[in-house]
């Protein structure tokens, strides 16, 4: 049975305008300014850089004729938008930044993908046109390390269907040969045992060479698996002749395409939101002056008000005009101001993470950095923890120990032996000092790990140890022995 009723529902929802502001506030400056040319080129009631100071003509409410057909009052109140008694806030704002800030061009270089380096020296090997096209469809599949990882069946077929060339797998082996003879060496291999193997060969021939090229070619497992003692068992040699054949192993380039200096990549270049200095044993906290643009509502939009003005009589299009421009002036009056809410919501942000990690950022020592989370720093300044994430992930700030992403100042917290809330990152810190500490011969355990920092105040638990050496990308104790 259909029966209608109504019902009372109490909802939060957001205005466009919060939404917005939002997304504004976790933009990191490069993507901030790219939002300002945006907004910049979609409305034209909004302008950069220094406002003119011409004298221009103030408009008051009641100089509108409210019995003529113009724009009433309560439709726009041109002071709102240009008032050349008044000076925005946004303009009193005092920019206090270094020229160091100063938005420089970073000229890059030109150059070639590494695919084509390698193509070019195909051109210096005399090849029929069959091999040629071969090869240049081998180098094409070489991946950014510099491998080949695709099966030399699967060749064949991509060559029989793509390039129309139908050939033997003895012929594209044949090819793979010449191009694994390209600078540099080790390219075009299929694994990383070949990858060492022909980068050995490359090089000129000695008894330290030959029995790395002998462990290469006949023991590959057992030496990266670091089974040391069977590869003295079964080579018949010293510790002291295994070592300086590891030595020249360990000289080898396991990413052959990673060498290569080409301009195939543009250089990323990280732009600090923020800068903390130490001034006479206090910190300083400074917002990047890209971050504070001069924006001012256009003052054309001005001279069309004084033509509506002045006009004795207005037509349907003039009136369109008019909402059109309120429309524009409404969008720019609010950019502007979702600017100023975006720097302060920045600064008072970052300045109570820099405050509660104040020990940190006056030393540089990680054991000092203090438990913080999300909601510590949501409780001081009494904002949302959203709103705390937005300017945590995807912010850096400059200090005298680097540039460091903010979200890393983060970290949970566990009890010391002593019941003190200590930080995940000192454990770590702690645990990566040990194992650096340790005697490769004799690598030690994540059971000893766990044992070690038990005796410095922090029982931790084998598992976490795993997880935390895992996080700070550690092998295994297997993995760190050196002979």
């Amino acid at each position: 049975m259909l029966k209608q009723s109504l019902n009372f529902k109490l909802l939060q929802k957001l205005s466009p305008q919060q939404i917005q502001l939002m997304k504004l506030i976790q933009l990191p400056t490069q993507a901030f300014e790219q939002r300002i040319k945006q907004e910049l080129e979609e409305n034209p009631a909004l302008d950069s850089g220094k406002e003119e100071t011409d004298d221009f003509d103030d408009f008051q409410e009641d100089e509108y004729d409210e019995g003529t057909e113009k724009i009433e009052a309560e439709d726009i109140n041109i002071d709102e938008y240009l008032s050349d008694d008044e000076i925005p806030n946004y303009k009193t704002q005092a920019n206090n930044y270094s020229a160091d800030d100063e938005d420089r061009q970073i000229p890059y270089a030109a150059g070639i993908s590494f695919n084509q380096h390698l193509k070019n020296q195909l051109r210096t090997v005399r090849l029929t046109e069959q091999e040629s096209i071969i090869a240049e469809f081998l180098v094409g599949s070489i991946d950014e390390s510099g491998y080949l990882r695709r099966e030399i069946v699967d060749v064949l077929d991509d060559l029989a269907f793509t390039q129309n060339i139908f050939t033997e797998e003895e012929e594209v082996v044949r090819m793979l040969n010449v191009v694994q003879q390209l600078d540099p060496a080790g390219v075009g291999a299929q694994s990383l045992k070949d990858c060492l193997l022909i980068q050995l060969r490359r090089k000129k021939e000695t008894k330290d060479r030959l029995m790395a090229i002998a462990i290469m070619d006949q023991s590959f497992e057992h030496f990266a698996k670091k089974h040391y003692n069977k590869l003295l068992q079964k080579f018949d040699i010293d510790e002291v002749q295994l070592r300086d054949a590891i030595s020249e192993i360990e000289k080898l380039n396991p990413k052959p395409g990673g060498s290569y200096v080409g301009a195939n990549k543009i250089a990323e270049q990280i732009v600090p939101d923020f800068t903390i200095r130490i001034v006479e044993d206090e910190l300083e906290l400074v917002l990047n002056s890209r971050n504070a643009p001069e924006l001012h509502v256009s003052r054309e939009y001005n001279n069309m008000m004084l033509g509506y003005k002045n006009a004795t009589k207005t037509s349907k299009s003039q009136k369109d005009a008019v909402q059109f421009i309120k429309q524009k002036l409404d969008a720019a009056k609010w950019f502007i101001e979702a600017i100023k809410q975006r720097q302060q919501t920045l600064l008072l942000n970052m300045n109570a993470i820099m405050q509660h990690q104040e020990a940190y950022f006056l030393s540089g020592d990680e054991r000092k950095l203090k438990p913080m989370i999300l909601k510590d720093i949501a409780e001081i300044i009494g904002m949302d923890v959203s709103t705390v994430s937005r300017v945590a992930n995807s912010k850096y700030v400059a200090t005298p120990y680097g540039t460091k992403l903010i979200k890393e100042f983060f970290s949970e917290s566990m009890k010391n032996d002593q019941g003190e809330d200590v930080s995940t990152r000192e454990i770590k810190k702690i645990l990566e000092t040990i194992i650096a500490e340790e005697s490769k011969k004799k690598p030690l355990t994540d059971d000893k790990l766990a044992a070690e920092l038990k005796d410095k105040g922090y029982p931790i638990a084998r598992r976490t140890i795993a997880k935390y050496r895992e996080q700070l990308d550690i092998p295994v104790a297997r993995l760190r022995k050196k002979i």
